[in-house]
């Protein structure tokens, strides 16, 4: 039997090593040399072309690796700020630690990409990474063989559930090179993530341009999906093919529109609605007044779905309430911030609100040629459980998934492919940015530090400094979107 077991695993070895797979716990990777002649032709395309392009490579990645310090330095002040004050953080400083919290992860440990990442997500997520790797493994390879280094293979691996891309390079031949032509290789996959993050940003930038043919922009913010849960889910709600034009009086004329308006209505004061002095006495009804726990006044019935509680001044009163029907308010008056914007007729009338809990706003909707919704609620509620896209087919065969698809996918492979030029750039053992060190220390310091054991000795200590501020980033900045 042991016989048997033993020669079982020779031969899923053997098969193993045929195909170039390395099989290992939590860690799988092929190589092969199938590829290696399109590297060749690649990397011996051009050479004066290529000498230009990797030169301007070199100079990107030695200031990408003194920005990189920078910036984690940065990020990591703000933490530590963060952390003491308990201030809430501006969106973009949060996004950015997440995705050198998400991006460290993935290269040093490899957990589930979590955080704030919806499921749904994952596939943009994970393609967007592996893309990112092989562009980035790609420019390493084309760089080595137009500085005459051997080429063996280029490989995929998974490290637990995360792709990835790597080359292997004769490291004889990287020695005997000079450290500027070790700069140049060593700073090419940096190199090719920022201009694959530049490219994909004037992608995204030139979208309109690109499918106008197809789709056209400006109409509004199309909905493409609508969560089970969302409020906006009912017959007199939000239909997918929907085309969304105003909330409350702010414009809609894209998915950016929609956002910027939502948080408006957040951040400011409920918007109150003109009614006419007659219409509120035939509306209004009487009804037992009282205050919720968080002080806000209810005046109409729990069982009621269609009534809100109103309130409005007049001349001889600051505090009066109303129960009236939400829909015929809305419609039958124009938007309202006090008694004087209803003031411009003859006929009195008084701006009435809608008397609602802390934060929760009535919100009208605009989806023409159907009746507007109303909603009641928070808004961020709205906001996250409906899909929208700014692209509107120019025929009903035309799919409306389309254009966000290719927009979503733009924006991970510029978050993700420039988070992993920024990360690989950092001066830190077993990424690019400590090769980059060593090169740089080489070609700049051997006149003034003859030797070399104490050039290594302050690449080492340099090494050791920024490893340690990018496990400080890692760690702070997951606590920091975990504890949140």
């Amino acid at each position: 039997v042991l016989q048997s077991s033993n020669s079982l695993k020779a031969s899923y070895e053997d098969w193993l090593l045929t195909y170039g797979l390395s099989v290992s716990p939590f860690h799988m990777r092929w190589q092969t040399a199938l590829f290696n002649r399109q590297f060749y032709n690649w990397g011996r395309w051009k050479p004066r072309f290529l000498y230009l392009w990797f030169s301007v490579g070199m100079v990107f990645g030695i200031v990408a690796m003194f920005g990189s310090v920078i910036l984690l330095g940065k990020t990591l002040m703000q933490t530590l700020t963060q952390m003491l004050t308990e201030a809430p953080k501006a969106q973009n400083d949060r996004m950015l630690q997440v995705v050198v919290s998400v991006l460290s992860l993935h290269l040093y440990l490899g957990v589930v990409p979590g955080v704030n990442l919806p499921v749904s997500q994952l596939t943009y997520f994970f393609s967007a990474i592996l893309i990112s790797g092989v562009i980035h493994e790609v420019g390493h390879g084309v760089a080595a063989i137009r500085e005459q280094v051997r080429f063996n293979g280029f490989g995929i691996f998974i490290f637990i559930v995360y792709p990835g891309a790597f080359v292997d390079l004769f490291t004889t031949h990287l020695q005997l090179i000079s450290p500027v032509q070790q700069l140049r290789i060593f700073c090419a996959g940096v190199w090719h993530n920022f201009v694959l993050g530049v490219a994909s940003f004037l992608g995204l930038f030139l979208l309109p341009a690109i499918l106008f043919p197809f789709y056209y922009t400006g109409a509004g913010a199309l909905v493409t999906e609508i969560a089970e849960d969302s409020p906006a889910n009912g017959p007199r709600g939000l239909f997918v093919g929907d085309i969304i034009t105003n909330l409350q009086d702010c414009p809609v004329y894209s998915v950016e529109d929609w956002n910027s308006c939502l948080g408006d209505i957040s951040e400011k004061s409920q918007v109150g609605y003109c009614v006419s002095a007659a219409t509120l006495q035939q509306l209004s009804f009487p009804a037992r007044v009282y205050r919720r726990l968080d002080g806000t006044v209810e005046c109409c019935s729990n069982n009621s779905l269609t009534d809100i509680c109103f309130s409005y001044s007049n001349n001889l009163d600051n505090n009066l309430y109303a129960c009236l029907p939400a829909r015929k308010v809305i419609e039958a008056g124009k938007v309202c911030r006090a008694n004087t914007d209803c003031q411009k007729d003859s006929v009195p009338s008084f701006c009435v609100t809608p008397s609602l809990e802390n934060q929760t706003r009535l919100i009208r909707v605009k989806h023409p040629p159907h009746i507007d919704m109303l909603y009641v609620g928070h808004p961020l509620h709205l906001q996250y459980t409906v899909s929208l896209s700014s692209f509107v087919p120019r025929q009903n065969f035309l799919s409306i998934d389309l254009p966000v698809v290719v927009e979503t996918f733009c924006k991970y492979l510029i978050s993700l492919s420039g988070a992993l030029a920024v990360i690989n750039a950092v001066p830190c053992f077993a990424l690019d940015g400590q090769w980059i060190l060593n090169s740089f220390l080489e070609a700049t310091l051997s006149s003034l530090i003859v030797e070399k054991q104490n050039r290594e000795l302050v690449g080492f200590l340099i090494l050791l400094a920024g490893s340690a501020l990018l496990a400080a980033n890692v760690a702070l900045g997951l606590w920091m979107v975990t504890a949140r």
